[in-house]
């Protein structure tokens, strides 16, 4: 059989000049909207009846544009920019302390160890009252007016008027700001002897370091096997940082997750021969909080048979964003991809009734009872994938199901509870302000601390009482639920002040019903792996 070169030769130059004429064609029809759109503009500025503001009118025309697209892709102005950008680069420029606004009062919660605050002396439970001369008590303080008050370049300087408990006067302070981290990592322990507990609330440039240093630690003062790795609540953060997280699991080169859109290519990431913990039983908790980020360690994870899940299903959001830069400053974040699970899974939940329709989606799982039943849940039939290693059946198309499901508390007696703590009642700051020094005396280390100490009943008597006076009724039955959660709270956060966050959270996490299932699975024989087996 011939074969004709001149006869494909033009076929080929066909083609290119068609894919070409494509091209601009497609360009062509950008130019002829960005005019149309111009003449609007400049219609509306020279004959509209009443005043209008052009930038405003292009910032809502760029807000209703990427609307109409899909759920995250965003625009995001100027002012907005910086801020956004903190939390996941891991550091901002401040003071380094961590606040609460109670009572119309700004109250130091902690300071960040070696931050600007604790060097000058500044210490929990002090009230700042004034900032550079300026008076902030009694004056309705948002946590936003704190920002402004207190962040500022590094090297810069910044007056604190303190109220202490215990001293006549106020302290004056001088703070020069400075770098502050913002950690992606909340607690990591030990639940037992050979169990550690890893709770991330991030994505972030630093969680990989963050991550890895928890990890020496525990390895320092024990014998860690197994991992509970929680990613409960975990929005997501940095794509990269979540590959990272992912390969300290996965033994080399096996897949992670790759990403795919109409207009790039498919990118895949894989596992290195690196990794902390590519040995011994995992587990990873979500929930409908977990997103992008968290969505892709777990998929990753349960995809290759290498952890058991456990929680509930994630958010369920498969769309990768890149951020765009516009000419005043400002930005948009696209969503320029899909992204897939080893599996080939894409768990990005259904978004054709628009952005209102899914920003509902959490209600609407507690309207169908999935949140409290897991046989609630309707699988899409026609996204079933297999896993890597055992064959057991996953599904794509709205988020990732965990391998065990635990259901959301239901008791009505939460409300009581919850309403408390919106009106931020649930406070310490008055017993650690009589008690700190005594405290601080007695219970020389955390076990002291977790046997011996205990709240009163009159403590939370007075935090009950508080809370009638900010229109939180007390109901007897709804008092005796709450009373041994505020109890647990108190402690926690007690403990928080007394040694550190990691301590607060080993507290609160000693009633969590989906870690004690963790426990559970890892300490009985032949679970965990029968789990895996899909047997």
């Amino acid at each position: 059989m011939s074969f004709n070169y001149r006869n494909a030769g033009f076929s080929i130059l066909m083609g290119l000049i068609l894919f070409a004429g494509g091209i601009e064609l497609k360009a062509q029809d950008v130019q002829n909207s960005t005019m149309k759109y111009g003449r609007l503009l400049r219609l509306i500025d020279s004959y509209y009846v009443d005043t209008t503001n052009v930038d405003d009118l292009t910032e809502k025309a760029i807000v209703e544009v990427l609307r109409g697209l899909d759920p995250h892709s965003v625009y995001i102005s100027k002012a907005e920019v910086e801020k956004m950008n903190e939390p996941l680069q891991g550091n901002f420029e401040g003071v380094g302390i961590s606040f609460n606004v109670y009572r119309d009062t700004l109250m130091v919660v902690t300071t960040v160890p070696g931050g600007p605050s604790e060097k000058v002396g500044i210490r929990a439970g002090d009230r700042i009252v004034a900032v550079d001369s300026k008076n902030i008590a009694s004056v309705g303080l948002k946590n936003a007016d704190v920002y402004d008050y207190l962040r500022g370049k590094k090297g810069t300087k910044v007056e604190l008027k303190v109220k202490r408990k215990g001293e006549k006067s106020l302290l004056d302070f001088l703070v020069i700001r400075d770098k502050i981290p913002i950690n992606s990592l909340d607690a990591s322990y030990m639940i037992n002897d050979n169990t550690g507990y890893i709770k991330l609330n991030k994505f972030s440039a630093t969680t990989t370091s963050e991550f890895l240093e928890a990890i020496q630690a525990l390895k320092a003062g024990a014998k860690l096997n197994n991992l509970v790795l929680d990613l409960r609540g975990n929005g997501g953060g940095y794509l990269t940082a979540a590959t990272e997280l992912a390969d300290q699991f996965l033994t080399a080169y096996k897949l992670i997750v790759y990403t795919q859109g109409k207009h790039t290519d498919k990118k895949e990431y894989n596992a290195t021969a690196l990794g902390e913990l590519e040995q011994g039983k995992l587990i990873v908790l979500i929930d409908e909080g977990s997103a992008s980020a968290s969505e892709i360690v777990a998929g990753a994870i349960q995809d290759w048979d290498r952890g058991v899940l456990i929680g509930r299903r994630s958010f369920g959001k498969g769309l990768v964003q890149q951020p765009f830069p516009l000419t005043d400053g400002s930005m948009i974040r696209l969503t320029t991809a899909h992204y897939y699970t080893p599996s080939g899974r894409n768990i990005q939940k259904p978004y054709e009734e628009g952005a209102d329709e899914y920003q509902k989606d959490y209600l609407k799982r507690i309207e169908h009872g999935e949140l409290f039943s897991k046989d609630s849940i309707v699988q899409n039939e026609a996204l079933m994938f297999s896993t890597k290693v055992s064959k057991r059946t996953v599904y794509g198309g709205g988020g990732v199901m965990p391998d065990l499901f635990i259901p959301l508390d239901t008791s009505r007696y939460y409300a009581y509870y919850n309403n408390l703590l919106r009106k931020n009642v649930v406070q310490v700051l008055d017993i650690m302000d009589e008690n700190r020094d005594s405290f601080k005396q007695k219970y020389t280390d955390f076990k002291t601390y977790v046997d011996k100490f205990e709240v009163t009943d009159a403590m939370v008597n007075k935090i009950m009482d508080a809370g009638e006076k900010e229109g939180v009724k007390k109901e007897e039955k709804s008092v005796e639920f709450a009373r041994p959660l505020m109890k647990r709270q108190m402690k926690g956060l007690i403990a928080r002040d007394l040694f550190s966050m990691s301590h607060y959270f080993q507290i609160m996490n000693a009633e969590d019903e989906t870690i004690k299932k963790a426990v559970e699975v890892i300490a009985q024989r032949g679970a965990y792996e029968k789990i895996l087996s899909g047997k």
